[in-house]
């Protein structure tokens, strides 16, 4: 489930809160001035190709199951990303963050709920000093209608990640061996680094409450706030060190709109648009939309208002986290139905949002640095 919702802070909060977001923007907006992808390494981003096969891809077929907290499906689901990571990236770092929670169907039995970190850092960094580009989406699913599947919601945004953690590797890992030859790093612009957040326990069991809801996301936002690092470090907590709270939810069906929501991150929401239309004057992706995925490139300032769509973002939101939520609205035709499964999604759809995110995702760690090299001209696919 996901609710709209009018008020963005609580009256009485509205201009504390938006001069601290104002006061994060003017302080992080130094550090990523990075450098816009060339058209050829667009052309070099991979779209995943089969592996979001909807019978048999290594991405996206394990999780196009019931994913519901507590349950078998849940297991499966974990199992996949771990061993993915695992097995494929292993200079990533795998972290649990556990929790549990009664909910208003299941009596007092307590339901776990499991969070998956999956983070990669310069090897020079110690604790605290990094700043964090996170990339997030949650693979539970509804509980009712029995059997749901949730592709769009987010079967699809959670193999996109995979597949963008996948392709951001090898450039991460040459960038980081050419700074360390150069004796660069140890400086806030300097040390970066990429977190994917898998949040369990996103959805209502009954229905949509602040309780009743982001059991997974609420917990864990509260624990990263308590957290701190040692005192010396640059940043104070696991919530100052995110750069961008980069949030993917209803992806995978035709035609996707997704506005942007907040004024203090909307020069991110244009790097991705950009992209997204770069891509797509150059060739390079192959939907035929009626219109952008991501059509506010040039929204005005003073058209934004304090609604927004509550989701994973919101307790992090709270905390003062820039976010940048890239969810289809309106909601696709299939949300909540039985209808969300992989026969409905639109591939073309899913492996250019794939495209789309991975390039923004390069482009903010400032990969033209290890741009690959002029000789391959055919775009990949894979």
């Amino acid at each position: 489930m996901k609710r709209h919702n009018l008020n963005l802070v609580m009256p009485g909060r509205v201009i504390p809160m938006l001069l601290f977001l104002a006061l994060h923007q003017l302080l992080v907006l130094p550090v990523f001035a990075y450098t816009a992808l060339s058209d050829h390494f667009l052309g070099q981003v991979p779209s995943g190709g089969p592996d979001f096969d909807i019978e048999n891809g290594k991405l996206l077929a394990p999780i196009l199951i019931p994913r519901v907290a507590g349950t078998p499906g849940q297991t499966a689901a974990q199992q996949h990303f771990v061993n993915f990571f695992a097995n494929e990236l292993p200079s990533w770092s795998i972290e649990w963050f556990n929790s549990t929670s009664t909910t208003p169907v299941t009596g007092d039995r307590q339901i776990p709920f499991a969070n998956l970190l999956f983070k990669r850092e310069p090897p020079w960094v110690t604790e605290g000093q990094s700043n964090l580009l996170t990339l997030v989406a949650h693979y539970d699913s509804k509980i009712s209608p029995e059997g749901f599947i949730g592709a769009t919601d987010s079967a699809v945004p959670c193999a996109i990640l995979m597949h963008v953690a996948r392709t951001l590797d090898k450039f991460v890992t040459q960038m980081h061996g050419e700074m360390s030859a150069l004796g660069e790093g140890g400086t806030v612009p300097m040390d970066m680094g990429v977190q994917i957040l898998l949040l369990d326990g996103e959805e209502a069991f009954k229905q949509w409450t602040e309780t009743d809801s982001l059991y997974g996301a609420r917990a864990l936002a509260n624990q990263w706030e308590n957290s701190f690092h040692p005192a010396m470090s640059f940043y104070r907590n696991p919530l100052d060190q995110i750069s961008m709270f980069v949030l993917l939810d209803l992806l995978g069906s035709a035609n996707p709109t997704v506005p942007s929501f907040f004024q203090t991150t909307h020069w991110a929401y244009k790097a991705m648009a950009t992209i997204e239309d770069r891509m797509r004057k150059l060739g390079l992706l192959e939907s035929t939309p009626k219109r952008p995925f991501l059509p506010d490139m040039d929204k005005a300032l003073t058209t934004f208002h304090r609604g927004y769509i509550e989701d994973d973002h919101k307790p992090f939101m709270a905390r003062g986290v820039p976010i940048l939520h890239v969810i289809s609205s309106p909601f696709p035709q299939v949300w909540h139905t039985m209808d969300d499964d992989g026969a409905h999604l639109d591939m073309p759809t899913v492996r250019d949002w794939a495209r789309i995110v991975t390039a923004f995702a390069l482009e903010w760690l400032d990969m033209m640095e290890v741009e690959p090299k002029e000789e391959a001209q055919t775009p990949a696919t894979g």
